[in-house]
Parts: C-alpha cells; sequence; structure tokens
C-alpha cells in the first residue's frame, strides 16, 4: 500500500505558504478583484496564491501533474495535485472568515482519478483540517498537535441538522421541491456555505449537507476529510467521490434519505 504520509507533509507546506499569502491581502483596501467569464471574483489573492502552490509543487513534485482553479491543467501522469487557492472568494473579497485553500492528491485508479490526500486550512478562522487515504482524518494547529475528525451518530432526519450553501441553484436545477421538503424534516438547517460544512460533517457537528453545482476543486479534499472521518461523500447520483459535479456529504446513516429528497424521489 502507497505510503502518502510525505505527500500531507508537503501538503501542510503548501497550506503554510498559502496562509501566509492570502492572509497577507486579507481586508486590504486595495485588493483588486476582476469578474471571470463565469461571472464569479476573483481577486489577486486567488492568483498569488495559485501561482504561489504550484511554484512549490514544481520544485518538490516536478513529475506530478496540478490542477488548479485559476490556471487549469499542467502536466500529465498518475499522480495530480488540486488546488483551490481561496474556496470561498464571495466571503474573502468582503471581509468575511469564512474562506479556505483547498489542496488535495489524487491518483488515478479503477474508476478515475481518487483522492488520497486532502488539507482543508482556514486561517482565518484558525482553523486547519486534513486526512490520508486509510489513516483516518484530523484537526490541529499541527500534524504533532491534532485530534481524530468522527463523524456524528445521529440516525433519524428529525434529529438532524442540514447545511448548505443558498437556494438558487437547487431552483435552477428543479430539485427546489425536494430540498424544501427536507428542511421541513430535519431538526435545524443553516447556511453556512463553501467548505465549512463539510468539515463540520467530518467533525460531527453537521450531519447533512449538499450543494447543486460545484467543480472537482471544491469538492476533492473536502471528499477524503469527510470519508477519512467515517462519513460519506457523493454526488446527488449517488456516485461516490467528487466527480459528479455536485456534493452530498453526511454521516452515513443518512445519506440515502438525503439522496432521496435531493433526487426530487419519493
Amino acid at each position: 500500500m502507497p505510503d502518502y504520509l510525505d505527500d500531507l507533509r508537503l501538503a501542510h507546506v503548501l497550506a503554510d505558504a498559502a496562509d501566509a499569502t492570502t492572509m497577507d491581502r486579507f481586508k486590504a483596501l486595495d485588493l483588486k478583484v476582476e469578474t471571470k467569464p463565469d461571472m464569479t471574483p476573483v481577486s489577486e489573492a486567488d492568483k498569488a496564491a495559485e501561482e504561489l502552490l504550484r511554484g512549490h509543487l514544481q520544485r518538490a513534485r516536478p513529475r506530478d501533474a496540478v490542477l488548479g482553479e485559476e490556471y487549469g491543467v499542467e502536466g500529465t501522469g498518475p499522480r495530480r495535485w488540486v488546488i483551490d487557492p481561496i474556496d470561498g472568494t464571495k466571503n474573502y473579497v468582503r471581509g468575511v472568515p469564512v474562506w479556505a485553500t483547498l489542496i488535495s492528491l489524487m491518483e488515478a485508479g479503477e474508476g478515475g482519478y481518487q483522492p488520497v490526500v486532502g488539507v482543508v486550512s482556514a486561517p482565518a478562522l484558525g482553523r486547519r483540517w486534513w486526512a490520508v487515504k486509510d489513516h483516518g482524518a484530523f484537526t490541529g494547529r499541527s500534524l504533532t498537535s491534532a485530534s481524530r475528525l468522527h463523524v456524528s451518530k445521529v440516525a433519524g432526519l428529525s434529529d438532524a441538522s442540514f447545511a448548505y450553501s443558498s437556494l438558487s441553484g437547487w431552483e435552477e436545477q428543479g430539485r427546489l421541491d425536494g430540498f424544501l421538503d427536507l428542511t421541513r424534516k430535519v431538526w435545524r438547517t443553516r447556511a453556512y456555505g463553501d467548505f465549512w460544512p463539510y468539515m463540520m460533517v467530518a467533525e460531527g457537528a453537521v450531519d447533512l449537507c449538499a450543494e447543486p453545482e460545484l467543480s472537482l476543486w471544491d469538492m476533492a479534499a473536502p471528499a477524503i476529510v469527510v470519508t477519512e472521518a467515517g462519513g460519506t461523500f457523493t454526488g446527488l447520483d449517488g456516485r461516490p467521490g467528487p466527480h459528479s459535479g455536485n456534493a452530498a456529504a453526511s454521516n452515513g446513516l443518512l445519506h440515502d434519505e438525503l439522496l432521496r429528497h435531493l433526487e426530487g424521489r419519493r
């Protein structure tokens, strides 16, 4: 079995470098923000962080490919680093501290590339989460100061906490009725958004979360953190992993019910 612990150490070094770059420009009055063709914002910090991470990877893992949100894919091979320099750019540019750098190593295997290492670093919150395939998921300030993550044991929707990002995407996809039906059946709903609900599923603080439209770089790192914490991460179609263009995550016990509502099935 491959040993990915050296890759995890590298991912933490990458996250440290990205944190320094993003925090340096967080709440800067002269922060430059542009609008991409898909009408989403990108800041100078997004670009600087991704360029920094690509430079580190070119030196440390020159044979590995890199896929990033801002600059696409570079290189080929069975190993691919997937990075989102700032997940939650809209929060970042408004001074909301809920944003993170997502770093994942994916490896080619049966069913395509699958995440084997994931780090989610949210420096404005003072939080970091990580996972390695078959080694569990953790949170803490460093590799030597960490606690293991476990999903909740909530087994009924009426006792479950459900997190989401917004309503508009569900309506655009014709899934709003099922979504609203789910919100009526759970104990609590909150729109935390972006990476954070997945980390809270892994921590056992939230039991269910889902988003109707995502990219691979949004999901690769959260997917392995959730699954290594004992949870389930699929697309809304039930396909395991981060490849469906959307996501559903849970403690596993409630996953079938989550999908049944969001797929519009009864």
